[in-house]
């Protein structure tokens, strides 16, 4: 970690008995037995099927926890944006592809510059005008670019609409001494968060088809072992089943959310736990029915549920948004309430967009504040 990241005002917490519960708020809290317990149950996951792990960063933004996702074995890690690439190669995190793709000029010298400093570094492409682009840039520079050819398979966000458009990405790619055909992605993040498990399998099955059939193409072209990337924490499970991917794009797993929460898991329930929360304190109590505190909409994700009260608060209190700085909580049984000062953790609603509106998260074992990491990519596109 940089000497020079300001650690904010919790800093002089760390390591001191009791400091989970005196946080400066609002605070962004990562509970690191919660968050090991779910790297290890991902990694071996991953062991037991023989699938590979490349972990998506736009959950976490982090080059630390990066950093341990590799040491737990992931192959290396997706990355949404070029920006969120630029900071996992700074932090010398291996293996980053680049799961949307990059277009304008300016960001394609930033690609190529990137593409000669990475180790393992892929882009996906899904329009020939773009894979122009990026082959007359790689070519000018002398080096050789690894691409991907994104699949739609139903999102309808970026992604070839049929096989035969992707064979014809291929073949262009095969024939070029400037790019090196790495394989194929499909992401159905559309299906991630179908509440009923059974629906969940069968479309996300469905979805997945065209992915074999490429992959079966590429081989018998002579494509030796190409990635089939995709899936995410709610398919993690069913798209290891069908056999069409070698590798998953999971992502918020270390985390999980309310909105996660919300979604059936398979039989025996969710591997992972919930392990990131916001403290926030009561800074307004002039009502018999709830009160105030210093998280609102400048704290949590707004599209999707609302965040769960969690810790130090009575039972059935629930959370509402209140405006930019501030949210109430609303009490189930008026005469418990809550004092000036006192400290609440809520559960994230929607965790991506949760950790990019922070700029710390706050580690704590137990009631104690341990470490203090950076969201290295916040911001960065």
């Amino acid at each position: 970690m940089s000497n020079n990241v300001n650690l904010g005002p919790n800093a002089t917490l760390i390591g001191a008995k009791g400091s989970r519960a005196r946080l400066t708020t609002p605070a962004l809290v990562l509970d690191l037995e919660a968050f090991e317990h779910n790297l290890a149950a991902m990694a071996a996951f991953a062991r037991a099927t023989g699938i590979g792990l490349r972990p998506h960063v736009k959950t976490h933004k982090s080059v630390e926890i990066a950093r341990r996702q590799i040491a737990a074995g992931a192959r290396g890690v997706s990355a949404a944006t070029l920006g969120e690439a630029e900071t996992m190669v700074a932090g010398d995190i291996p293996g980053v592809l680049i799961t949307s793709p990059v277009v304008p000029a300016a960001k394609i010298e930033r690609l190529i510059a990137l593409n000669q400093r990475a180790r393992g570094l892929m882009v996906v492409v899904d329009h020939p005008d773009n894979l122009a682009a990026l082959e007359a840039a790689a070519r000018q520079a002398g080096t050789r670019l690894r691409v991907v050819i994104d699949v739609d398979v139903g999102t309808k966000r970026t992604g070839v609409d049929s096989i035969q458009s992707a064979l014809a990405l291929a073949k262009i790619i095969m024939a070029s001494d400037a790019l090196t055909l790495s394989g194929v992605q499909g992401y159905a993040g559309h299906l991630q968060h179908v509440i009923d498990y059974a629906e969940r399998r069968r479309l996300s099955h469905e979805a997945l088809r065209p992915l074999a059939v490429l992959r079966d193409q590429l081989r018998h072209w002579g494509v030796m072992d190409p990635i089939v990337s995709g899936a995410g924490t709610g398919t993690f499970d069913i798209d290891t089943e069908g056999g069409a991917l070698n590798e998953l794009q999971v992502g918020s797993y270390v985390f999980m959310d309310v909105q996660y929460d919300e979604v059936e898991p398979a039989r025996g329930g969710w591997r992972f736990r919930p392990s990131l929360f916001v403290a926030a304190s009561v800074i307004s109590a002039n009502h018999p029915d709830h009160v105030t505190i210093d998280a609102g909409l400048k704290c949590f994700a707004t599209d999707g549920p609302l965040p769960r009260v969690m810790r130090g608060a009575p039972p059935g209190t629930r959370y509402a948004f209140m405006g930019d700085e501030h949210g109430r909580l609303v009490f189930a049984n008026a005469a418990e309430g809550l004092p000036l000062g006192a400290m609440v953790e809520c559960f994230v609603p929607h965790c991506d967009p949760s950790v990019n509106l922070h700029d710390l998260y706050h580690c704590v074992r137990g009631d104690q504040l341990v470490e203090i990491w950076p969201i290295d990519a916040r911001g960065r596109h």
